[in-house]
């Protein structure tokens, strides 16, 4: 099992969502995969799955993004919808993972970060309170 460890969403100024989201993927070792919503979550945003399908959708070939390691919640592979599904497929077979008709064995093949590399979820807004409704004037 590969020990690297993904680098700590800071959320720091200057540092984009986009640019957390590429350097997670960077660091998906070889032969291991990452669902969408589990780089979300090692970005610093558990709830962002789509966006990193996104951003990934939109990366460059410069960008040097490993972008064939991250596949569905089921282990899937999602970029069939987009034409790079045989590619994808291809290349995680070069790296020596097994894919079926079904996808990729989770089980077998995701990548398992260690759990001090898991950001803590953010804390909720203070929202302000709202004052009480008046009661209705009765004439």
């Amino acid at each position: 099992m590969d020990t690297r460890e993904p680098p700590a969403p800071t959320g720091g100024a200057g540092e984009s969502f986009r640019e957390r989201v590429l350097a997670v993927v960077r660091a998906i070792p070889h032969g291991r995969v990452a669902t969408y919503g589990q780089v979300a979550l090692l970005a610093g945003a558990p709830r962002a799955a789509r966006q990193v399908g996104g951003i990934l959708f939109r990366s460059a070939e410069s960008d040097d993004v490993p972008w064939q390691r991250v596949v569905n919640a089921s282990g899937g592979i999602s970029t069939h919808k987009v034409g790079a599904g045989t590619l994808q497929e291809a290349l995680l077979r070069s790296e020596g993972v097994e894919v079926d008709a079904s996808g990729v064995d989770l089980r077998r093949y995701r990548w398992q970060v260690p759990v001090s590399c898991v950001p803590e979820p953010p804390e909720p807004p203070e929202t302000p309170e709202t004052p009480p409704r008046p009661e209705p004037r009765r004439p």
